[in-house]
């Protein structure tokens, strides 16, 4: 009898701590799901052209775990929208040192021109201080498919270790915005601000120096 009761008790305690590390696990999947925020990013490029009709290109993003949303107007072409949505994947690091994040997006864009875009963008950081990044679409016009078009924008970015709120780097555009379909490249130099729960960046852009191509890109990006 004394035998059979210690199984019992035996037993009931593994039930007991069964029970309680699946009810750990639950509320930690829990907690996580209600640690999900959305996630904003406000940003406006202002193109000043030397020779070419000046413009501002705004964009608008959010961001909740895999998904992405983004709007953005004049990119494409001037007097022109796209909405967008996308996945984005799950970072994943290659060695210690090198973190790479991938997000495919399809897209809408109407106004002077119309069709469909298959989108994406891509970020590649190293040890945080040297940073590449592309985002690209191509465009499939609903009107006329001579006016098919690739757009992309890249970046690659180094700064400091104990500087990281100061950046410097080079630009490679190509867009149909300004009128011109050449790629045009450049060089960059950003700032960086925390303001109370919010990140602020700053970032001059000298696309095609020395030619007639030349333009001043100012973009202000907030994240929220």
């Amino acid at each position: 009898m004394r035998s059979c009761a210690a199984l019992a008790t035996i037993a009931g305690f593994a039930v007991c701590e069964s029970l309680g590390g699946a009810a750990d696990v639950q509320m930690e999947a829990y907690t996580e799901r209600n640690e999900t925020k959305w996630e904003f990013s406000l940003s406006t490029f202002t193109y000043l052209a030397q020779h070419a009709r000046d413009y501002v290109n705004p964009s608008f993003t959010a961001d909740y775990d895999r998904l992405h949303l983004e709007a953005r107007y004049n990119y494409e072409a001037l007097k022109t929208g796209s909405v967008w949505t996308g996945y984005n994947f799950p970072g994943f690091c290659i060695g210690k040192d090198l973190e790479v994040n991938v997000t495919p997006m399809l897209g809408g864009v109407f106004g002077d021109i119309t069709g469909v875009a298959p989108g994406y963008s891509i970020e590649v950081s190293y040890k945080k201080f040297i940073k590449a990044s592309t985002q690209g679409e191509y465009f499939f016009d609903a009107g006329n498919n001579s006016s098919d078009f690739f757009y992309s924008w890249s970046e690659f970015s180094a700064s400091l270790p104990k500087a990281d709120c100061v950046r410097a780097g080079l630009v490679v555009e190509r867009t149909q915005a300004s009128g011109n379909s050449d790629v045009r490249r450049g060089p960059l130099v950003g700032f960086k601000h925390k303001c109370k729960d919010k990140d602020v960046d700053l970032t001059v852009y000298w696309l095609a120096p020395g030619s007639r191509e030349a333009t001043f890109v100012f973009a202000v990006t907030v994240e929220f």
